[in-house]
């Protein structure tokens, strides 16, 4: 009986390991592995254009999965091609198992042909980087990696050549179990006794929640009621909590609306929950402060603690809910949620007023618009930049729906990328890509991919003719903006070129209508919207520290951004506040 060569039995452990298909582009290194993937009927090849776009589109699915995906570069530029996906990955803790295919063996080190180290180049975007450079490593090098992945939420890599892959493996013994589900995780009795302790001491509770309240919006939601606490989010923590939430004060950040700063800085505890916001400006330095974390290295290192937790969250609040005295006293939580919508109805004229006579269209009317018209089980992803802005705003989460970006990384070119992986995954759902036409041409070449393997991804282009963040940035730190604009393109005509729906878009009243062909439409598509380079957005508050050169004057340039459906929410809340 004929031996497995090492490639197959890669192949094998990552079928083991749950992996559904394997993201990359074919390359004489990689030939032994993308021949394994052919004779191995569990998992599928997807080629796609370039290797920055397989690394998004794994971790795209791994974060709407929760299973461990896997991506592959061929040797020296695949690798480097692989490596901005694999960071962005990593840091939103995506389980991504990453092959880089390695030059021959026998010539690593000699600055051979399109030699680069993997083990090294991967070393800051992963929890695990290691080369099999000897068949006996197999399998337990790569088991190694897959618990990295999984166990630590994020991206290992494994390099290899392409010599030592189709050379025979040795045998096994029979399979290894793998771990491939996180446990959950309580603090100890220590920390939740502390915690009680502060939550009991306190007389203004603020909430503030990021991506690592997944799985816990009963939990947030019966903890707020029980202390009477107002609950704020970061960006990630938006499609987790804001949803069927009577406590809801908002979003801080430079993306934020509402009263969640305020929130934050008035009250006497704010404890937060699964977030390591990143953006310490935002947060209060008087103010008694708990965290509250699956990642103990995210304990601390945004602010001074006075208690560390480290748990789940559900996990810490189931724990926590029944030792805690009931707060009856609601005035600090009345009083944000009035300051919560009397912000946002300052700001909800911004895309209100002659929005169906402004042209170039209003970016905030049209993401109103797909949101209304959007499936309530839309998976959208969102490009970096002023997209994020709109998605933050205006997309609308009701517990179905998921958004993914580049939240934590901030690359460019993610959105379509990430759709791709996306769809993939969940073809009987409606994929949305909110794309700027920086982001979107900057990897243009896989819109082809949508057309190859049909994939019906809506690409909703926000064409401005610039990169609108940038030009915000820029007035930030005291500069003109200047090298931030493109010539206008039709890129609608570029999808009808490459196979697929276009349309194109220059006058608001056809929006909606061209919003609904668009999603209607049995296959790939892009409506390519003409919207105004000049509707950038502010935060609700801010300060020298924040935008230390940002002149008064600029606000005249500047929408401050409406807030779409989210006033009807924060009306809402307040008509459902009790009355003495």
């Amino acid at each position: 009986m004929a031996r497995q060569s090492v490639a197959q039995q890669f192949v094998d452990i990552l079928v083991q390991a749950g992996v559904k298909r394997l993201y990359g582009v074919v390359g004489d290194s990689l030939n032994p592995v993308t021949d394994a993937v052919r004779r191995n009927g569990a998992i599928e090849w997807v080629q796609v254009r370039h290797e920055e776009v397989a690394a998004f589109a794994a971790g795209a699915e791994a974060q709407l999965t929760g299973r461990l995906a896997a991506c592959a570069g061929s040797c020296g530029p695949g690798h480097l091609h692989l490596i901005n996906g694999l960071f962005d990955a990593h840091r939103s803790m995506a389980p991504v198992l990453a092959l880089a295919a390695h030059i021959p063996s026998a010539e690593i080190g000699t600055a051979y042909f399109q030699e680069t180290h993997p083990d090294r180049l991967f070393a800051e975007c992963s929890h695990y980087s290691e080369l099999i450079s000897d068949p006996a490593q197999m399998p337990r090098i790569l088991q190694t990696a897959v618990q990295h992945a999984v166990g630590l939420s994020g991206v290992a890599v494994v390099s290899m050549s392409g010599d030592t892959a189709g050379r025979d493996a040795p045998p096994q013994a029979g399979e290894s179990a793998l771990v491939v589900r996180r446990p959950a995780v309580r603090p100890a009795d220590a920390e939740i006794d502390a915690l009680v302790r502060l939550v009991d001491e306190a007389e203004a509770i603020t909430l503030f929640c990021g991506s690592g309240t997944a799985g816990a919006h009963d939990e947030v939601m019966a903890f707020a009621d029980r202390v009477k606490a107002p609950v704020g989010h970061a960006l990630r923590g938006k499609e987790w909590i804001q949803y069927d939430n009577p406590f809801d004060v908002g979003m801080s950040g430079l993306l934020g609306y509402g009263a969640a700063y305020d929130a934050m800085h008035q009250a006497d505890l704010l404890i937060l929950l699964g977030t390591d916001f990143p953006y310490t400006a935002f947060l209060p330095d008087d103010v008694r402060i708990v965290q509250v974390d699956i990642r103990p290295e995210h304990l601390g290192r945004r602010c001074t603690l006075d208690l560390a937790v480290w748990g789940d969250v559900r996990e810490t609040l189931r724990a926590l809910i029944p030792r805690v005295r009931e707060k009856t006293d609601r005035r600090f939580l009345d009083r944000m949620l009035g300051r919560h919508a009397e912000a946002l109805e300052g700001a909800v004229a911004a895309y209100t007023r002659d929005v169906e006579r402004h042209r170039p269209i209003h970016p905030e009317y049209v993401a109103a618009v797909l949101d209304e018209e959007a499936a309530d089980d839309a998976i959208f992803t969102v490009d970096t930049g002023m997209c994020n802005v709109w998605a933050a705003r205006y997309l609308s989460p009701n517990g179905r729906r998921r958004v993914i970006g580049s939240f934590n990384h901030g690359s460019m070119a993610n959105a379509m990328p990430q759709a791709i992986g996306a769809q993939l995954t969940h073809r009987d759902r409606q994929v949305i890509s909110l794309s700027g036409d920086g982001g979107f041409s900057m990897l243009m070449g896989d819109f082809l991919t949508l057309t190859q393997y049909d994939l019906p991804v809506k690409v909703v282009l926000f064409d401005n003719s610039s990169l609108g963040m940038v030009d915000l940035e820029m007035m930030v730190a005291g500069f003109p903006p200047h090298g931030t604009t493109y010539p206008p393109t039709d890129y609608a005509a570029i999808a009808r070129a490459a196979g697929a729906h276009g349309v194109r878009v220059e006058d608001p009243k056809d929006v909606r209508d061209a919003l609904r062909e668009t999603l209607d439409h049995d296959g790939p598509a892009l409506v390519d919207l003409v919207t105004d380079p000049n509707a950038l957005s502010l935060p609700p508050r801010i300060t020298g520290r924040q935008l230390a050169g940002f002149a008064t004057t600029t606000s005249k340039l500047v929408l401050t951004g409406g807030v779409g459906r989210m006033i009807q929410l924060a009306r809402s809340n307040l008509r459902n506040i009790p009355r003495p």
